[in-house]
């Protein structure tokens, strides 16, 4: 085991590198760069921001392309300083080659090293570790609620195969993975958040304004008012596919010789189903836990926590890229992908250690 473990890790390594080689080459063919995002603010001082607001250092990115210009290779920047806009290339790290900044960029991630926001006073980890607890708290209720709802459905679903209750579960199931998540986000906010019909929950944010005054028992109830109609929308979708694992993994073990042969020995159904299917059937369901976790945590929050705006990574990551914020972009894409890579090392971990007959150490990795 402790061989495989280490090629696993090993592998790890050009994975994570072709990663961010491939997003980074995609970001040089980008236009609006963040040097095009400061001189589009001197253009219109209306819109807001500090020219030079930002922290500088490497940049991971370009977003640079020829406007036309004879004096300038930058849109909109005819007119300017060209002192000052070498300035501006020396502050997002634009005066080096892209290679030289490419493979600065992975030195300093190695290291841990994020740099600083181009447009905010604070280090990428900082800012990182700051929105963070936003979207554990929501990946880790979305996973839970949708196990806690899709392993008795699914029990109950294998138990009853074909029946009616099976039938038209089914039917609901696959409507609800079938509808967006942020589409039944909208529905909700008009139905329930004081649009055209209720005005029941919140809108924004995840707890109240007051909520630091608020006695401890309220401001349970505050945070969990907030998060009703986030969770809702994000749970229709998450819980159907597992529900249809637990069926589809009960279904087969059922139909296993052991099985016959504890029900020719009397057993109740409840003990031969709880007592020794249940075991063999929740291999794979408890196996994914982690990377169940792991997707509502980065992926399945981004929509959601923009309709309502929560403050958390996955708002961060899409006004990030708004901004050409490009020290968060690639710091956030790092940190997610090598967490990626580690969770399905745990989820092959947990299956060895629910299930010692699997043994990765006798196949090809």
């Amino acid at each position: 085991m402790g061989a495989y473990i280490l090629r696993r890790i090993l592998l790890m390594i050009p994975t994570l590198f072709g990663i961010m080689a491939v997003s980074f080459a995609v970001i040089q063919f980008a236009p609006g760069g963040p040097v095009e995002q400061v001189i589009a603010k001197l253009q219109n001082p209306g819109g807001g921001g500090d020219a030079l607001s930002g922290g500088g250092g490497d940049a991971g990115g370009g977003g640079n392309f020829d406007a036309g210009g004879e004096s300038s290779r930058y849109r909109g920047a005819q007119g300017l300083d060209p002192e000052f806009i070498a300035k501006l290339e020396k502050q997002f790290g634009f005066d080096k080659p892209p290679l030289e900044r490419f493979f600065g960029m992975l030195w300093n991630y190695v290291r841990f090293d994020f740099g600083e926001s181009f447009f905010r006073k604070i280090s990428v980890l900082d800012l990182i570790l700051e929105k963070m607890p936003v979207s554990i708290s929501i990946g880790l209720w979305i996973t839970l609620l949708s196990y806690l709802i899709s392993i008795p459905l699914g029990i109950r679903k294998a138990v009853s195969d074909g029946s009616t209750f099976d039938v038209w579960t089914s039917g609901v199931v696959i409507v609800g993975y079938a509808i967006p998540g942020f589409l039944f986000a909208i529905m909700l906010m008009v139905l329930f958040a004081g649009g055209s019909f209720y005005d029941w929950f919140p809108l924004r944010g995840l707890v109240s304004e007051n909520f630091s005054d608020l006695p401890w028992y309220e401001k349970i109830v505050d945070y969990f008012w907030h998060l009703t109609l986030p969770l809702a929308a994000m749970v229709l979708s998450a819980f159907a596919t597992t529900t249809l694992l637990t069926k589809n993994s009960f279904l087969d073990e059922i139909r296993k010789q052991y099985v016959v042969t504890a029900r020719a020995k009397g057993l109740s159904e409840r003990r031969v189903l709880y007592g020794h299917v249940f075991r063999n059937a929740m291999l794979i369901v408890i196996a994914g836990f982690p990377g169940a976790f792991i997707s509502a945590f980065f992926t399945g929050s981004l929509l959601i926590e923009n309709i309502f705006s929560l403050d958390g990574l996955g708002l961060l990551g899409y006004k990030s890229i708004l901004d050409r914020d490009y020290p968060v972009v690639f710091a956030t894409l790092y940190i997610f992908s090598l967490m990626g890579l580690f969770v399905t090392l745990i989820s092959d971990l947990i299956y060895t250690w629910i299930d010692p007959r699997i043994d990765f150490e006798r196949r090809d990795v």
